[in-house]
């Protein structure tokens, strides 16, 4: 599987710069250019590693640290023209794990990029989570197979792939149109009955009562919500 990072940084020269020489190194790159566009793909993909602007609009780079910070430990490498030290101290007291000033040298960033992903990859649980749980459900993505209560939940593939999109990230909002283009890998064109029969049907087959759901919750005019479920 490739490694994925997310660039995020405004200035259009900068942030194509960086995915040209990741994406040579081998990563698969997604860019942002604002806080919330960045916020939206790090919810939507898995994301290996963030290199975070701190001067962004929409969302600047500290309040959008401290939202992944809620629910994820990603490493996080901040990018910036400040030479503030109380910036740098703030950065990484909300938990960022570097921080690189502007201007940088591309094979430092790479130098970088390369020593924080093999820490994480080789400290944290990221790579041996293959099992999702989430109330009396357990999700294994090595088997593909669905358990409530250690009885098993006979899915086809799509319905796999839409409930590990929510098991992946409880809480989280998701359109009919970001449901589709993750699931079934292809633009979206308005085709909201799909998406909701594909809903119902999985509400039949994980919940107690489909019609009043406890995990998968319609949020009015905006998508679909996995609850986080405590046992």
């Amino acid at each position: 599987m490739p490694i994925n990072i997310l660039v995020a940084e405004d200035e259009e020269d900068i942030n194509n710069l960086l995915a040209l020489h990741l994406s040579k190194e081998g990563y698969k790159v997604f860019q942002a250019f604002d806080g919330l566009e960045t916020f939206q793909l790090f919810n939507t993909k898995e994301i290996d590693l963030i290199i975070l602007d701190v001067m962004m609009p929409k969302m600047d780079g500290f309040n959008l640290l401290t939202k992944i910070r809620e629910n994820s430990e990603v490493p996080i490498i901040f990018l910036t023209a400040k030479t503030d030290e109380a910036d740098k101290v703030l950065g990484l007291g909300l938990g960022a794990d570097d921080y690189v000033v502007k201007p940088f040298s591309i094979i430092e960033i790479i130098s970088r990029v390369q020593a924080l992903l093999r820490r994480y990859i080789q400290y944290s649980k990221k790579e041996s989570k293959k099992i999702l749980t989430n109330g009396d459900m357990a999700l294994n993505l090595d088997n593909y197979t669905v358990q409530k209560k250690g009885i098993p939940i006979f899915l086809n593939p799509k319905e796999f792939k839409l409930l590990s999109v929510f098991m992946r990230h409880p809480g989280n909002i998701y359109t009919k149109e970001q449901l589709y283009e993750l699931v079934w890998e292809e633009l979206y064109h308005g085709d909201s009955n799909t998406i909701m029969v594909h809903i119902s049907h999985l509400r039949e087959k994980i919940e107690d009562h489909p019609k009043k759901p406890k995990y998968l919750k319609t949020i009015k005019g905006i998508g679909y919500r996995m609850e986080k479920i405590n046992v």
